[in-house]
């Protein structure tokens, strides 16, 4: 089965959260048969900052202009499924228009988002907002994360089924290495500096750190350059995919700290969860909804509802203590999420919307679950 792909980028993590997601998913589609084309835009100095440079389960289209498009949208008519995935970066409205015309008996059209909180924010802000008239033209909805509450959503919108596809392990890529002497500190965190999650980091990481002023702290990401930084934290700027092993395996713990959106919804683990899970980190994550559907708070992973809760955790634990919760942890993502369960989890919604088409050829009503969800 072919799948052609619209997404923010596939080879590069700069200024692109979603890279790692993209990348566990469609290489374990590809090892389950699926053949992949992968387009994305030249934006953002993504290309110019690549960490990908080869990519073995995928067709990768780089296109560097609007007048690319009608093109790819001619290629993408021809394969049996059409993902557009959400902010990919360029063009996105006229992509999420222009992708159903690609939609047949022969081909199916997804919109993946993975963001889910902020286009649902978006559309609830703005009652014109014209993807709102377009859900019900997709074949489904996936969402990256948000559970319950992003599905009844999607639903009251009229989506024909909505999936949570969670994020995951890719333990080919994420996995303990050798401690990096000049990042080893008590608390690391990794994250871009963005509007919906700058107040959490200050909350969570920024005070943590004026609260323990013995312990040491290190901030990776982009956009903290001017930032009046604690004098017991330091910037290591823009951490590559190839770095966040050292990382997580330098750190004695790691924190974990949602965007705002994402927490209020929950049921939404990152990808850097994962990441450090996969290198048997110990991790404190900000608390949030469904937590306990992907580990155990407190043996596979330590809850904080503020700075004093972080430090508390930090004081409390010893090195063996956190040890012994970060193979918990590993243990548990190795056991039920990884990547190729994740990837059997879209097989079997693909299979399924093929078989409600064949199901209405033959004459038989197609069956009226509006909503599917699969557990995690």
């Amino acid at each position: 089965m072919n799948i052609f792909v619209f997404g923010s980028s596939l080879t590069s993590t700069y200024w692109n959260g979603a890279a790692t997601y993209y990348r566990g998913i469609y290489k374990s589609l590809h090892a389950l048969g699926y053949s992949i084309t992968f387009a994305e835009p030249d934006i953002y100095g993504r290309q110019q900052h690549r960490d990908l440079e080869t990519v073995s389960y995928a067709d990768v289209r780089v296109y560097r202009s609007p007048e690319d498009i009608p093109q790819l949208l001619d290629e993408a008519s021809h394969a049996h499924i059409v993902v557009k995935h959400s902010g990919v970066g360029a063009e996105d409205v006229r992509l999420e228009q222009d992708v159903l015309a690609c939609r047949s008996n022969r081909t199916k059209i997804v919109f993946w988002d993975v963001d889910a909180p902020a286009t649902l924010s978006r559309l609830n802000d703005d009652p014109n907002d014209e993807f709102r008239i377009l859900i019900p033209g997709y074949d489904a909805i996936f969402t990256y994360g948000g559970g319950p509450p992003i599905v009844a959503a999607y639903q009251e919108l009229g989506a024909r089924a909505c999936i949570p596809i969670y994020n995951a392990l890719d333990a080919d890529s994420h996995f303990p290495v050798p401690s990096v002497p000049e990042l080893k500190c008590d608390l690391a965190f990794v994250g871009h500096r963005l509007p919906d999650r700058e107040a959490r980091v200050e909350e969570f990481f920024f005070a943590a750190a004026r609260l323990a002023p013995e312990m040491k702290f290190i901030l990776g990401g982009e956009g903290w350059g001017d930032k009046h930084l604690p004098e017991n934290v330091r910037w290591t700027g823009h951490v590559g995919s190839e770095r966040h092993n050292a990382v997580n395996s330098s750190a004695r713990m790691v924190l974990n700290v949602n965007r705002q959106s994402m927490a209020d919804v929950g049921f939404s683990p990152p990808t850097r969860v994962f990441e450090a899970a996969g290198a048997g980190a110990c991790v404190i994550t900000d608390a949030w909804t469904g937590i306990e559907q992907f580990f155990a708070p407190g043996k596979e992973i330590l809850c904080a509802r503020g700075a004093s809760d972080v430090v508390e955790q930090l004081r409390q634990h010893s090195t063996t203590q956190t040890r012994e919760i970060g193979t918990a942890m590993r243990d548990r993502a190795l056991r039920d999420h990884t990547y190729e369960s994740r990837a059997r989890e879209v097989d079997a919604a693909f299979q399924q919307l093929f078989a409600v088409t064949m199901e209405q050829a033959a004459g038989r009503p197609a069956r009226q679950d509006r909503t599917t969800e699969i557990a995690a």
